[in-house]
């Protein structure tokens, strides 16, 4: 049968109460994992609450918070990759604006020398 301990605060106390539990032929519920919890809160400098459960409500409260800072950080990431294709594509539209516009005075301008040479072309004929 296994016993179930409250008011762990850290891995020291928690083996020992899980040596004392053997030492009456019983285990602590979850003792590896918890064990493990408490690891990783001593490592990170974060309080227990003294019960398996709230410790482990509390791990999975930092794991979903650590996840969704994650997934911002990489939506974060692609909008920042996304913008210099933007800016790319901003090149190539001035770029291609800037063709156009050159196009249409260099058209113009043929025109216009046309029309001028053909009217000095009439004229000629008509001096001579």
């Amino acid at each position: 049968m296994a016993i179930k301990i409250d008011g762990i605060q850290s891995e020291d106390e928690l083996r020992k109460a899980q040596a004392a539990a053997q030492a009456q032929g019983t285990s602590i519920i979850n003792y590896n994992e918890w064990s493990e919890i408490l690891k990783e809160f001593s490592e990170n400098g974060i309080q227990s609450t003294g019960s398996y459960a709230g410790d482990k409500a509390r791990m999975e409260e930092i794991q979903l918070a650590v996840e969704e800072y994650v997934n911002e950080l990489q939506a974060q990431e692609k909008i920042q990759q996304n913008m210099p294709d933007n800016k790319e594509s901003q090149k190539v539209q001035s770029s291609s604006e800037n063709d156009r516009n050159q196009q249409i005075k260099a058209t113009v301008a043929n025109a216009t020398s046309s029309q001028i040479m053909a009217d000095y072309m009439k004229y000629y004929h008509l001096l001579m």
